[in-house]
């Protein structure tokens, strides 16, 4: 099976029905695990991306929250959430077919604290340099939630 064409397929299916143009196909041992298009438009929901969507459904079927074995096709170069949650899943490899600069002249999702443009470099400045306000609001006693996190999951030796 040609999983770069069913990514495209997938992507285009969602655009003919009113959705964004992405989509995410996750496979392991040449099996179709999970796939997804981006359901932003269609749920309101700014993390539907299709990446993320996909990766839910994987672990879900696969009872685990490691897709090491598994291989993620996208139909273009991730955005900053969506490369976040590939890497905490860690699959073998992502394929993407597309970049952010193939599909500009076409596509623009800009939003008050996020342009795909500017949002690496927002992501790496200091806490107090970015955007988006942020504040701490420091209290001791949520360290102690790490704590018990630690007791209760230490390795037997």
């Amino acid at each position: 099976m040609d999983f770069v064409k069913r990514t495209i397929d997938l992507a285009m299916k969602n655009v003919e029905e009113g959705g964004r143009p992405f989509a995410t196909v996750i496979v392991r041992d040449g099996e179709v695990v999970a796939e997804s298009p981006n359901k932003v438009a269609q749920t309101g929901d700014p993390t539907a991306h299709a990446e993320i969507l996909a990766i839910r459904e994987a672990c879900r079927k696969l009872g685990t929250e490691h897709l090491t074995d598994c291989d993620i096709y996208i139909l273009a170069s991730p955005c900053p959430m969506c490369l976040g949650s590939m890497y905490y899943c860690s699959p073998r490899q992502v394929i993407y077919v597309t970049t952010r600069e193939d599909y500009a002249p076409y596509y623009r999702d800009d939003r008050k604290y996020f342009e795909l443009d500017t949002f690496y470099a927002e992501f790496s400045k200091p806490i107090e340099e970015r955007r988006l306000p942020m504040l701490r609001q420091r209290d001791d006693a949520a360290i102690e939630v790490y704590r018990r996190w630690q007791q209760l999951n230490a390795k037997q030796a």
